[in-house]
C-alpha cells in the first residue's frame, strides 16, 4: 500500500512534485496545504487544498507524511520555515529521488530532499536535509552539501567540495575541486568558483584568468 503524502505548497513546485511523486515513487499524494490567507483555489490536480493551520487535524502525523514543495524563495528560508515546523509537529518528511538519477550506493541523502532526473551523485557524497537538486547536475565524490540548499540545473560540483547551509547555485555554475561555499551564498548562473567563498555574498561571472603564453598555432605544429 502506498504511503499517503501531503504536499506543503500549492504553486508550480508543488504541482511538479505531485507529478513526480505520483508517477515515480511509492507515495500517494492526497492533498496540498498552504497557509489559509494564501489559498486561491480549492483544488490542485483534483486534490484538495487545505489550510496549513488545520493540517494536524485533517491529516495527522501518525498517518501521513509531508513534503515541503517550496522552491528557493527568500534563499530557501520559506521552505526551511515549513520544514522545521512540520518536524516540530511530528511529521515524517518524504524524500524523492528520480528513478532516472544516478546515485551511488554509499551516497547519503537526507529528508525532505528532491532529486530530479539525470543528477549524478558520486561515491561518498553527503546531501543534508531539505535540499532540491534540479535536473542534470554533477555532484563529485566526497562532496558535502549541507541543509536547506537549492542546486538549479547543470551545475558541476567537483570532488571534495563543501556547500554550506541555505545557498543557491545557479544554472551552469561550476565549482572546482576542494572549494568551500560558505553559508547563505548565491552563486550566479555560469559562475566559475575556484576559491572558497565568504558567507552572505553573491558571486557572478568567472573566477578563471588566462595563463601566460598562447596555445600553439597550426603552423607551429
Amino acid at each position: 500500500m502506498a504511503a499517503k503524502l501531503v504536499l506543503i505548497g500549492a504553486g508550480e513546485m508543488a504541482e511538479i512534485a505531485d507529478e513526480y511523486f505520483t508517477h515515480d515513487s511509492d507515495y500517494e499524494v492526497v492533498a496540498f496545504a498552504i497557509e489559509r490567507d494564501y489559498i486561491k483555489r480549492p483544488e490542485v490536480n483534483e486534490k484538495p487544498v487545505v489550510a496549513y493551520e488545520e493540517l494536524e487535524t485533517l491529516y495527522p502525523p501518525s498517518e501521513y507524511a509531508v513534503f515541503v514543495a517550496i522552491p528557493s524563495s527568500q534563499l530557501n528560508a520559506l521552505r526551511t520555515r515549513f520544514y522545521l515546523d512540520a518536524k516540530r509537529k511530528g511529521y515524517r518528511l518524504a524524500t524523492y529521488i528520480s528513478s532516472r538519477a544516478f546515485v551511488w550506493r554509499n551516497a547519503v541523502i537526507g529528508e525532505n530532499c528532491f532529486i530530479f532526473e539525470n543528477n549524478v551523485i558520486q561515491p561518498f557524497v553527503t546531501i543534508g536535509n531539505n535540499c532540491i537538486l534540479w535536473s542534470g547536475n554533477h555532484v563529485g565524490h566526497r562532496t558535502v552539501i549541507r541543509d536547506h540548499n537549492f542546486v538549479s540545473s547543470h551545475v558541476v560540483i567537483s570532488g571534495y567540495c563543501e556547500i554550506g547551509e541555505s545557498c543557491f547555485l545557479g544554472v551552469n555554475s561550476t565549482l572546482n575541486d576542494h572549494v568551500k561555499v560558505a553559508d547563505h551564498c548565491v552563486i550566479g548562473s555560469g559562475a566559475l568558483i575556484t576559491k572558497n567563498t565568504e558567507p552572505n555574498r553573491i558571486y557572478v561571472g568567472s573566477g578563471s584568468k588566462p595563463v601566460p603564453g598562447k596555445l600553439a598555432s597550426e603552423t607551429d605544429i
